[in-house]
């Protein structure tokens, strides 16, 4: 039966990852893999994460299943972290939380559970959007319909026709939205902005869908749930998909989480028994490790506040790497203004170069990344930045 099944091309992303591993050339650069690294290329490992980890080795007395939904202390200590700590729907007991096998698996999860209860739901996407929600989304049978967001030439939010196009989306539908740090584009609604778009949620009836994937690492962990907070006060009806890969550095160990907020306790309940049943035909049981460092990191004080103290170091880095990144073109004499890589957020930016003008990048100075030129900010360094930005002016 394998006669007949044809070779895929490998994905683009990681596709770039392997060509730059091979590549001999010492000053080769690697912008292409959307994972957080240090100023030597590493992805570390938290410290407060590693301090955890050695405690649940310590202490971990069984590799049975847990709870279909995740540690009760997981749950509620990642629902307050994006809800607030007085939120009113956790308070009325109108929102639930459930552990999946990373973000990504939250957006599954989400995805089946619409399918199979709303399968006329229309789901409005971004463009642009992360590469992998149009594939992960839309084979679990989703209707995808895109709306406008980022001005290409500009380098900003297109908020004029995303609020346009948005006047479509009626009650049934769900309408996705990046939580912040926008993926690839790096540009995140203003509270202006927010305050527009939960009011046309208010207005018209659609449902926010919110991707938060990146907590942390733009404004900080309060200001970057602006926006999310917002909408969990003023609307009845929130569904948030919420990944630990970056914040908390637990890439391979696929922690996530599905948070949904109901317009009654009795209908979440429901709610939540439909979101376990979904997660229970797709993966039967929840992974367990990552999890239980995130609940120790998030309960305990001294570890919660070294974890902090890491990840706002994480995210000043980011953010000077923009700064230091605008300040080089100026210095070498880049006429073209790249002033928009300071006021983007997170760890994404589109340099706006052609795809000719990255390919020769990758093909004569052996810097990667993918043809969109969405570059990974945090894969620039202070030893590869001068190469980086003379190496853009030559193509320019």
């Amino acid at each position: 039966m394998f006669q007949s099944i044809e070779r895929r091309p490998p994905d683009p992303i990681l596709g770039l990852t392997a060509t730059f591993k091979k590549d001999t050339n010492p000053n080769k650069v690697d912008l292409g893999a959307g994972v957080y690294k240090n100023e030597s290329g590493n992805t570390p490992i938290i410290s407060a994460i590693k301090k955890a980890e050695q405690k649940l080795w310590e202490t971990e007395d069984s590799k049975s299943y847990i709870a279909q939904a995740g540690p009760e202390g997981f749950n509620r200590h990642m629902a307050s972290m994006v809800l607030g700590e007085n939120s009113a729907a956790i308070n009325d007991q109108r929102a639930c939380s459930v552990l999946t096998p990373g973000g990504s698996g939250a957006l599954r999860v989400i995805a089946e559970f619409v399918s199979a209860n709303f399968p006329n739901t229309r789901t409005w996407i971004s463009s642009p959007t992360w590469a992998n929600h149009i594939p992960l989304l839309g084979s679990a049978g989703l209707n995808l319909v895109e709306y406008p967001y980022y001005n290409y030439d500009k380098h900003e939010i297109d908020i004029d026709q995303m609020m346009d196009t948005l006047k479509q989306a009626t009650a049934g539908d769900l309408v996705l939205v990046h939580g912040c740090c926008h993926n690839p584009c790096g540009g995140d609604l203003s509270k202006e902005q927010w305050q527009a778009f939960a009011e046309a949620a208010e207005k018209q009836g659609f449902t926010p869908f919110v991707d938060l994937a990146y907590q942390g690492l733009g404004d900080g962990l309060e200001e970057d749930v602006y926006g999310v907070r917002l909408l969990t006060e003023k609307l009845p009806e929130v569904i948030i998909a919420s990944s630990c890969s970056k914040n908390f550095g637990l890439y391979r160990e696929r922690t996530g989480a599905v948070i949904m907020l109901g317009e009654s306790a009795d209908q979440i309940s429901a709610s939540a028994s439909q979101l376990l049943s979904t997660a229970r035909q797709i993966y039967s049981m929840p992974p367990s490790h990552g999890a239980a460092m995130v609940e120790m990191v998030l309960s305990e004080p001294e570890l919660k506040q070294e974890w902090l103290l890491e990840l706002t170091e994480m995210r000043e880095r980011i953010n000077g790497l923009r700064s230091q990144l605008v300040a080089k073109f100026k210095e070498i004499g880049v006429d073209q203004d790249f002033s928009f890589i300071e006021r983007e957020k997170g760890m994404f930016s589109f340099l706006g170069l052609s795809p000719e003008q990255v390919q020769t990048l990758g093909d004569d100075y052996s810097i990667y990344m993918v043809k969109s030129s969405r570059i990974n900010v945090a894969g620039i360094s202070n030893s590869n930045i001068d190469y980086l930005a003379e190496s853009i002016a030559k193509v320019l």
